[in-house]
């Protein structure tokens, strides 16, 4: 596949102080793994190079969708394209490896996951284990952004009181930090960090380490903005960009509240939830604005925030996706939404002149 024009003009941002560029809206490859539905590799390849036709730049996946299977997928949507013109992430921090006829511990989520054994690993020698299986699964022989995928085993992303205290910092800050600052080093990997659902130890990450971007799920989105008094400050000093994932908080910000199957944190909505986007989508109505849309704009607002990257299973969802981020929402739209107590009246609301432009 050559490297033909983009449909669309999508803006570009730089990740932390490095030479990596990201478009402001990429690809999310959870759900080209079979996230909660079954994904056809004829469908997962179509979508990857669809996007990649798009505009979108900014390709994202792990070892962890699929076991493997998102980020073949990607690999094949992105083989013959040019390696320069487009920058792509991965994860270390879970090894996959084959096991027949076991069924993967970590995979409830997916539909159609490959037969392989999943755990978590956080040793320098498993960050290179990680990243070989990838590099062949993707293609390439190196990644623009590397994250430490999950050091708290996705405990932020679970209602507090059904977490179990997970926590692999100091493992981390031991093994796997070591490994990507080599790779680094290396030229293997241009950018590092990591990847949590919650704010807390991405904090404790950004006063440790050295680290360049962070990829932060569900927590800084339309309808709840974590992170303002702890994370975002400390990123802003320290020159580390964040990549925001989640931003419809698992689906509800996408289909609003008439969706009977409305999830919120990957779990049917709760009261409170629903009231909140039924306000949220009320107002963005009144101004002509879709919620879905602004879901999406929202946390680019923040130039702290170099991009947004919703997961898309299809071309159509590429194509809606683009759609939105390209959405016209007048100022008076986020001026209500901050003035009915529904946005943090510290987090700053998106304007064209944030963007910049390559």
């Amino acid at each position: 596949m050559s490297s033909a024009e983009p449909s669309t003009s999508l803006d570009r941002r730089r990740i932390g102080d490095t030479e990596v560029h990201v478009t402001t809206l990429g690809l999310g490859g959870g759900a080209l793994g079979g996230l909660y539905d079954v994904v056809t590799e004829e469908a997962a390849v179509e979508t990857v190079r669809h996007a990649y036709e798009s505009g979108i730049r900014y390709f994202d996946t792990a070892p962890l969708y699929g076991h493997g299977r998102s980020e073949e997928r990607v690999g094949i949507g992105l083989d013959g394209i040019s390696r320069d013109s487009y920058t792509l992430s991965c994860k270390v921090g879970v090894i996959i490896e084959p096991e027949p006829g076991r069924t993967p511990e970590l995979e409830e989520r997916y539909a159609d996951a490959f037969l392989l054994d999943g755990h978590y690993d956080f040793s320098y020698d498993g960050a290179m284990r990680s990243l070989e299986g990838s590099l062949e699964r993707l293609r390439t022989d190196h990644l623009d952004i590397v994250y430490i995928h999950d050091p708290d085993e996705a405990d932020s992303a679970l209602p507090s009181g059904e977490r179990s205290g997970a926590d692999h910092f100091g493992a981390v800050m031991d093994g796997i930090y070591r490994a990507l600052h080599d790779l680094r080093e290396q030229g293997v990997a241009k950018a590092i960090g990591v990847g949590l659902n919650g704010t807390e130890m991405l904090t404790r990450f950004a006063r440790a380490g050295d680290f360049d971007v962070f990829l932060l799920a569900g927590r800084y989105t339309l309808l709840e903005q974590n992170g303002l008094d702890d994370l975002f400050p400390v990123c802003r000093e320290k020159d580390i960009s964040l990549v925001v994932g989640g931003v419809f908080n698992s689906g509800i910000l996408a289909t609003g509240i008439t969706d009977p199957k409305a999830t919120y944190n990957y779990k049917k909505a709760d009261p409170e939830a629903i009231e909140r986007v039924h306000r949220l989508d009320e107002v963005c109505a009144r101004h002509g604005a879709s919620l879905p849309g602004a879901a999406l704009q929202f946390p680019l607002g923040d130039d702290v925030v170099a991009a947004v990257i919703p997961g898309m299973r299809s071309a159509q969802e590429v194509d809606r996706n683009v759609a939105l981020i390209a959405e016209a929402i007048s100022p008076g739209a986020w001026e209500e939404l901050r003035g009915e107590g529904l946005v943090d009246p510290r987090a700053a609301l998106p304007t064209r002149s944030r963007v910049e432009k390559q």
